[in-house]
């Protein structure tokens, strides 16, 4: 299941939660796919090589969906998702590691020294602005 820019983020059809706030119905939820180690955030996403536009899709199951439009051919791709998240968070690419899933769609990220809060932020702007 993929959940975009359109999808209800709270599951309530009049945007407000369970504890009564007010949900913008466009962010989705990703508290699943951004996790906080000792060394930094890490990003879980699932990737879509040779997509025709990098971009940030939303959620897919409990990982970020990723579309780069460079191939998984010897490295491509996962440098094009490096690239992809660290202009998303306004970083150098070189602050993005990949932790796992050199060659898997699934792949685990750490982007060093970052909080979880400043990473959801930031790409949750992405998803809501459809580029970054």
């Amino acid at each position: 299941m993929i959940l975009n820019a359109s999808s209800d983020a709270c599951g309530t059809p009049d945007n407000v939660s369970e504890s009564g706030d007010m949900c913008d119905a466009s962010i989705p939820d990703l508290s699943s796919a951004i996790l906080q180690t000792a060394n930094g955030a890490v990003i879980r996403v699932h990737v879509q090589p040779k997509s025709r536009r990098e971009q940030i899709l939303g959620m897919h199951g409990d990982r970020i969906k990723l579309a780069v439009t460079e191939p998984p051919d010897k490295g491509k791709a996962n440098e094009a998702v490096l690239r992809l998240i660290a202009a998303a968070l306004h970083l150098a690419p070189s602050r993005v590691e990949l932790l796992r899933g050199t060659t898997s769609r699934q792949k685990d990220l750490l982007v060093r020294e970052f909080t979880v809060e400043d990473a959801k932020r930031l790409i949750a702007e992405v998803v809501k602005r459809g580029s970054p």
